[in-house]
């Protein structure tokens, strides 16, 4: 370089005044000589000239051998036989001659023969700062823990230069860095230790790899420099915990998801290296506690799935706190929460129970009466906990909402227990949801009686047919009244209501119904008190009454008509005729069948021979207290049998002849007449009519006599004809009633 080059130049110029002084010096001293050489001088420079400093003159220098003999290594040094100049020839180093001795001095000896003579000649090589300092290596590794501590001290292994002096004198200094500092002292002026010292304490995750620059630098003019690379690796500790991407992750989640789901997936992180970073996931706490079976987590993947069901109406939202773990020693950790919100689904049907329930309801409640309290509730939220509800069937019933969640059935129409006496109400509640749910709750509403109905018999009016003579105490027809109410509402007691009947036979005479009949309070069974007599009473007409117990009792009427039917109890009854007499007999009845005891009236007669046919002779009159066809007579010849002169008229009762008389039919005949009903057996009597048969005188005196008898005979005749006629109308007119009668109580 030129700066070491001009260096070489001064110390040549300072070498020359040097060996001017030597050689003063060695006139007077020694043969000795002493140069002075800067290395690194430049070939062909005249250190000195040996034959002047020696007084040797150059022919004589050569002609006396001159020898030059170099005590150790030899340098770039030579001297010139015929000048006697000591040049350099080669490149002169200190370090390589010399090393770090000091000083640098090169011995040689010049011979010269005839005579012998030994000259000493020193070459000093003097030092210029032509090497920078060197470290042992451009690049150091170093390897240091981040848990460290400030203040640590790091041994490097110094820079070396091959100078010496002042240009060998190191100073070190590091390139900028807030975490480390260079230290070095002097044990000596020739070595210096030195140390990397930790400033500030290291992160490996924040900068894992230090570079630096140590840059050493001598002492000389120019300073010369070296520089080495440290890097410096930082080793790992265990001094991070696992952080997650989120403190908080939040999620949501229907009550539907089905086990196996995915949650969410957390992500820790560990800077730190090897199994320092290594995480491992687990749940650490749940809330609420009873959860702990309805989540898993992925050990190594931070998955977290459903191992359970969730329900929205048991719990709204978990909270899960995870912990990350990594594998140092001692482990660290990190944490995070998952906040988990379950979404409702519409999986809850909607609940109805009864709170209050007033049965069995009056029939007289009236409307607005509140007849049952419901709670209504859906577990679900939102829409789908709405719930809206209607009752089935509508009917009497509605469902009014006081407030949210709670209805009151009340009646909207009045009741009638004896149309309705049970209403089976549905109370219907439906959701909001998409499909909508619905729950259905039954309420049996009985109705309770009040005594708002009346006995109702059957028939206004009932018609009885009774035979007379009957027997005491024989029931004669059942009523019965229809009370719908129930219990002693509906309990219905008969009684007859007093009043009054008509007699034809016995004149309009008025006499209690209840001198007749009796009904049974209980099962209203119609009694006869006393046989009846139809000759006595033919229609007794009275009211029943029935009453039931409620309060106030309540009663309805009936009418009862009792028809008695006839019997064929009385026989004909024969009347007197004017100046006859009676006698009494028993007569067999034409049909040979016996009758009753009869009464036989002896009448008399006069008829004149050679009367004509057909000419009445007498009239039988017989009358019979029973009516319609037991009441109707017939009238026949029960003797003579055969063929007489006489006959009787069938319903007339006339005794005429059949033919003119005749003297051979004898002076007396003796008629025996039989008078019958036609009842079912029929009754019967006998009249004995004995007939004279005379000459005409006397029946001129009987004619004489006739008259005044013909007027009540006749009188009585017409009496009796028209009596029959009455008697058919009669019964025709008792059984067309009759007919009807069966007819009515048939329907």
């Amino acid at each position: 370089p030129a700066a070491v080059g001009a260096a070489a130049m001064a110390v040549c110029r300072g070498g020359v005044l040097r060996v001017l002084v030597l050689q003063a010096c060695w006139a007077l001293v020694v043969a000795q000589v002493r140069y002075s050489l800067a290395e690194e001088a430049k070939a062909g420079t005249v250190v000195g000239r040996l034959w002047q400093e020696l007084g040797v003159e150059a022919v004589d220098a050569e002609a006396r051998r001159v020898r030059v003999v170099w005590q150790g290594r030899r340098s770039g040094v030579e001297v010139s036989g015929a000048s006697g100049a000591l040049v350099v020839s080669s490149r002169v180093d200190r370090e390589e001659l010399c090393g770090k001795g000091a000083p640098c001095v090169l011995r040689l000896e010049v011979l010269l023969e005839r005579p012998l003579r030994v000259f000493h000649v020193e070459l000093e090589v003097t030092d210029i700062n032509d090497n920078a300092p060197v470290f042992p290596a451009a690049r150091k590794n170093l390897s240091i823990a981040e848990s460290s501590l400030p203040g640590s001290r790091f041994p490097l292994e110094g820079a070396s230069d091959a100078d010496i002096g002042a240009n060998a004198q190191l100073s070190y200094t590091l390139s900028p860095s807030e975490h480390f500092a260079l230290h070095f002292k002097s044990p000596d002026e020739n070595r210096k230790s030195l140390f990397l010292v930790l400033a500030k304490p290291l992160d490996r995750e924040t900068l894992p790899v230090h570079r630096l620059v140590v840059t050493a630098s001598d002492g000389g003019r120019p300073s010369l420099t070296g520089t080495m690379e440290l890097v410096i690796s930082v080793l790992d500790v265990n001094d991070n915990a696992p952080q997650f991407n989120q403190s908080v992750y939040k999620v949501q989640l229907l009550e539907s998801a089905a086990e196996g789901t995915l949650v969410v997936q957390v992500n820790a992180t560990d800077p730190d290296l090897g199994i320092y970073g290594e995480v491992i996931y687990e749940i650490d706490t749940i809330v609420p506690p009873s959860a702990s079976d309805v989540f898993s987590i992925d050990v190594k993947s931070g998955e977290i799935r459903l191992t359970g069901s969730l329900d929205f109406e048991t719990v709204t939202f978990y909270e899960l706190h995870i912990k990350a773990i990594d594998k140092g020693t001692p482990p660290l950790s990190g944490h995070c929460s998952v906040e988990l919100e379950v979404v409702d689904v519409n999986d809850n049907a909607p609940e109805v129970w009864v709170t209050s329930l007033s049965v069995p309801v009056p029939e007289d409640s009236s409307v607005g009466t509140v007849v049952a309290l419901l709670s209504v509730s859906d577990r679900d939220s939102g829409a789908n906990g709405r719930v809206h509800c209607t009752v089935r069937p509508s009917g009497p019933f509605d469902l009014v909402s006081a407030f949210v969640g709670s209805y009151s059935l009340v009646l909207r129409e009045a009741l009638d227990r004896e149309r309705v006496s049970e209403y089976e109400v549905e109370v219907r509640a439906e959701d909001g949801g998409v499909p909508p749910l619905r729950v259905s709750h039954r309420l049996r509403v009985p109705v309770s009686d009040v005594n708002d109905n009346a006995p109702t018999f059957t028939q206004a009016v009932y018609t009885v047919l009774v035979r007379e003579n009957n027997a005491a105490g024989a029931e004669l027809a059942r009523l019965w009244a229809r009370d719908p109410d129930e219990a002693v509402n509906g309990r219905v007691s008969y009684s007859v209501a007093e009043g009054g009947v008509g007699s034809a036979m016995s004149g309009g005479d008025w006499r209690p119904a209840s001198s007749y009949v009796s009904v049974d309070a209980e099962s209203g069974r119609l009694w006869a008190l006393q046989p009846l007599d139809y000759e006595e009473l033919q229609v007794l007409q009275f009211e029943v009454r029935a009453v039931d117990a409620g309060e106030p009792p309540l009663c309805g009427n009936a009418t009862v008509q009792l028809f008695v039917v006839d019997e064929n109890d009385n026989a004909p009854a024969l009347l007197p005729h004017a100046g006859g007499g009676l006698d009494v007999g028993v007569v067999p009845g034409a049909s040979g069948s016996a009758s009753l005891d009869v009464v036989s009236e002896v009448s008399w007669a006069r008829v004149a021979w050679g009367s004509p046919a057909g000419q009445v002779v007498a009239k039988i009159r017989a009358v019979d207290a029973d009516s319609g066809y037991n009441g109707w007579l017939r009238y026949e010849l029960w003797e003579p049998q055969g063929k007489g002169p006489f006959r009787v008229g069938l319903y007339s009762g006339e005794v005429s002849t059949v033919r003119a008389l005749e003297e051979g039919d004898g002076p007396r005949q003796r008629l025996v007449i039989v008078v019958r009903d036609h009842g079912e057996p029929s009754l019967s009597a006998t009249a004995t009519l004995s007939v004279s048969l005379v000459e005409g005188s006397e029946a001129a005196l009987a004619a004489a006599a006739w008259p005044r008898l013909q007027p009540a005979a006749s009188a009585e005749g017409g009496a009796l004809s028209s009596t029959n006629v009455w008697l058919v109308v009669a019964i025709c007119a008792v059984s067309s009633v009759f007919l009807l009668a069966v007819v009515l109580y048939g329907a």
